[in-house]
């Protein structure tokens, strides 16, 4: 539905990006993950064609941005960078405006998005009385007032207390159980990009460095987490056994391995086994594995 191709950038001759590709499925929650200055938002602007490619292009449903971005961007609804509203005008009043701008006004289907977000209550208020979550709430009602076919947003979460969190994470899967939209978002929430993303992309200094299922990072290397004394002894068993020391305390077993095994060796060799437990690899795992070198990329 969506796909990025060779896109290279640089601002003042500083690479933002360096052949970073990547495509979004049809119907599937995408992540854009990375350290700030990682390319993210770079990589947004241009899907919006807001910012131009040095090289590369990016293609909506087989649609060019960069020849031809009203066609492209048709189908698209986006948050991009902090949500700005007139203050003096409400809610309701913000939206015929600024849906103006890109296409007729529909009270109808305006009423309907407002309901579904949430604002029904409020939309005839002020914006500068609505707090922070409100502010989202509003943004995403115009993000999704062209009934787009991709969503796209940039840091959607960013300031949203735990409640707010939770109600963004579980509308956007209904978005996309529901309706069958597609959505590309950044976030520095890797717990929740966990929970809602299908898939993710990381970016490392501007350049593409891991695409891959969430659901598949239990495939990996099996790791554990150990309590060992003496460790130094403890570290020379686990080598002998095919495994690796990720850090003190931590260990990881090739899948033939016998977990079981390698106990009972620890144990008749003297060391002692105070905890000896696996770990559930998460996407913060896999994200400081990279960041920190630790991981090829793919």
């Amino acid at each position: 539905m969506l796909e990025a191709t060779h896109l290279h950038k640089t601002f003042g001759g500083k690479p933002a990006l360096a052949d970073v590709s990547f495509h979004v499925r049809r119907g599937e929650i995408f992540g854009l993950l990375g350290h700030n200055g990682a390319g993210k938002s770079t990589s947004l602007g241009i899907i919006l064609g807001m910012v131009m490619p040095d090289q590369g292009d990016v293609t909506i449903d087989g649609v060019s941005v960069l020849k031809n971005r009203s066609k492209a961007l048709r189908k698209v609804g986006a948050i991009f960078e902090a949500p700005a509203f007139y203050e003096y005008l409400t809610g309701w009043q913000n939206l015929k405006i600024l849906m103006s701008y890109s296409a007729g006004f529909d009270a109808d289907a305006a009423l309907k998005v407002v309901e579904r977000v949430g604002l029904s209550k409020r939309i005839h208020s002020k914006v500068r009385t609505y707090s922070h979550g409100m502010r989202q709430r509003l943004a995403l009602a115009q993000a999704l007032l062209p009934e787009p076919e991709v969503l796209l947003l940039d840091e959607p979460t960013d300031g949203l207390d735990p409640e707010g969190i939770k109600w963004f994470r579980e509308f956007i899967l209904n978005l996309r159980d529901e309706r069958g939209m597609t959505v590309l978002f950044n976030s520095h929430l890797l717990a929740e990009v966990e929970l809602m993303c299908d898939r993710v992309a990381i970016l490392r200094e501007g350049r593409h460095v891991f695409e891959g299922s969430v659901s598949g990072l239990q495939d990996d290397t099996p790791v554990f987490e150990v309590d060992l004394e003496p460790w130094g002894t403890a570290c020379g068993l686990v080598h002998s056994a095919g495994g690796k020391i990720l850090s003190p305390g931590r260990i990881s077993l090739p899948h033939a391995s016998d977990p079981a095994g390698l106990v009972e060796t620890l144990v008749r060799s003297g060391v002692r086994v105070r905890a000896f437990s696996p770990v559930r690899r998460s996407l913060e795992d896999l994200y400081m594995e990279i960041l920190n070198g630790a991981s090829s990329p793919n």
